[in-house]
């Protein structure tokens, strides 16, 4: 590495493979899932850029190594790569900081999407200050990427860097979901026709769910690290299931559970329930969605559908009483957070982390409805173009518990909070018969 010829000031991305026998790991802990896989690795140097902000240097340092240096106004480099196969990666990005302040360093995926949208798949990358050694390198695992062609910038903020390079490397390839579940949307009544009651011991039932991974930001800069197949923050109990948020532990900020039913079942249409209580504390982020099988990296959204049906941020719960509220949104192609139109409805719930609630979705093929506890307040029915409506596709279920992020840490996170909970007593699904 580090021989790359220098021309101009122009330069091609030159991405070195490394192919790597390892099993899928979430923060160290293997996923019961993952079998051993053949890897890749991609390597970009960092003096490969195709275009930057103007403000670097190139460096010549020992055994002919060359890197690229920032200067203390912000700075960008920006990279043309091949990811070989679909999947989440983790990210490693190579520097040291000569500087006396932390530098913030983020990826921005897709530079050159048709929506003007900024897609940040790497969270903040802190390299810190006054290190003279060797570059070290700042991790983040867990990015979705699709197997294609990817513009991508390396943002350098406050800070003066001296970057060796990036490598991307697969943790684990993209599930294609096997079953879909269609749902029956004419007769008299509703019937259970798929369940997760929680009434086993241990861990959830990998049949039908998967653990996501990692702690790349989730696109909304959140804190946590999602472990899989790790007790400590997702378990069942008592004919339920714990999802706990824990602070300082294995060795994040904080660690979490994400469960999907991707790679294992898909829905299309029916009656869908989260009976769940959810935390109090400011911070926190609790929610059960449904998400398009579609999806493989953030270019797929908001195109694939997303569908919020069980949705709370801790700061709006009261701390005694556990009254507070709950969201029910949608999010496709034609109305989404960055047009700020996407339809939403808020609706008040006693009592929400020491009781139970039913959070409710109704999805037939030209409306979809949400309650809580029978109470119906949210209705979309915008069937008009494939872009208000992509709910005609199988959507995945996601339960999960993340601290922070714009939303859930938009009145900063609870400095006495240790632990989170989210305490779902079941999902189930129901059509028509």
């Amino acid at each position: 590495m580090w021989y790359t010829k220098i021309k101009n000031s122009l330069f091609m991305a030159v991405c070195a493979f490394s192919i790597l026998t390892l099993t899928a790991i979430s923060g160290g802990c293997a996923d019961q899932n993952q079998q051993k896989f053949e890897a890749p690795t991609l390597t970009v140097e960092a003096e490969s850029f195709i275009s930057n902000s103007g403000n670097i240097s190139i460096v010549n340092e020992k055994n002919s190594e060359v890197s690229v240096q920032t200067k203390e106004n912000d700075a960008w480099l920006s990279y043309k790569i091949n990811i070989p196969v679909s999947g989440r990666y983790s990210i490693k990005l190579y520097a040291r900081n000569t500087a006396g302040r932390e530098a913030v360093c983020w990826i921005e995926d897709y530079i050159d999407n048709k929506d003007g949208r900024t897609y940040n798949v790497s969270g903040n990358l802190i390299v810190g200050g006054n290190d003279k050694g060797s570059p070290r390198f700042v991790q983040k695992d867990g990015t979705p990427m699709a197997a294609s062609s990817h513009y991508l910038k390396l943002h350098i903020e406050k800070g003066t860097v001296i970057i060796d390079k990036l490598t991307f490397t697969l943790i684990r390839e993209h599930q294609i979901t096997p079953v879909v579940i269609k749902s029956n949307t004419e007769g008299k009544g509703w019937e259970l026709i798929w369940s997760d009651e929680f009434n086993g011991l241990g861990l959830p039932d990998t049949t039908k769910w998967t653990f996501d991974i990692g702690n790349w930001g989730w696109g909304n800069n959140e804190l946590q690290y999602y472990t899989a197949g790790r007790l400590e923050n997702a378990r069942q109990e008592n004919g339920t299931l714990i999802m706990e948020a824990r602070k300082n532990d294995h060795g994040y900020p904080w660690s979490s559970s994400r469960l999907t039913t991707r790679g294992k079942a898909s829905f299309l249409y029916g009656k869908i329930e989260f009976r769940a209580k959810v935390p109090v504390g400011r911070g926190s982020w609790a929610a059960g969605w449904l998400l398009g099988d579609n999806y493989i990296d953030e270019l797929s959204w908001p195109y694939c559908g997303e569908i919020d049906v069980l949705e709370n941020v801790g700061y709006e719960l009261d701390p005694n009483t556990g009254n507070g509220k709950t969201h029910a949104s949608i999010h496709c192609g034609a109305y989404y957070f960055k047009l700020n139109n996407q339809p939403t409805a808020i609706v008040d719930v006693e009592n929400m982390n020491n009781d139970f609630h039913i959070y409710t979705i109704e999805w037939i093929p030209k409306s979809i409805t949400i309650s809580v506890d029978g109470r119906k307040y949210f209705d979309y029915h915008d069937t008009s173009n494939k872009l208000s409506w992509p709910f005609d596709k199988p959507q995945n279920l996601i339960l999960d518990l993340a601290i922070g992020g714009g939303w859930g840490g938009a009145r900063g996170i609870d400095s006495t909070l240790t632990s989170q909970k989210m305490i779902v007593d079941y999902v189930r699904v129901y059509e028509l018969k």
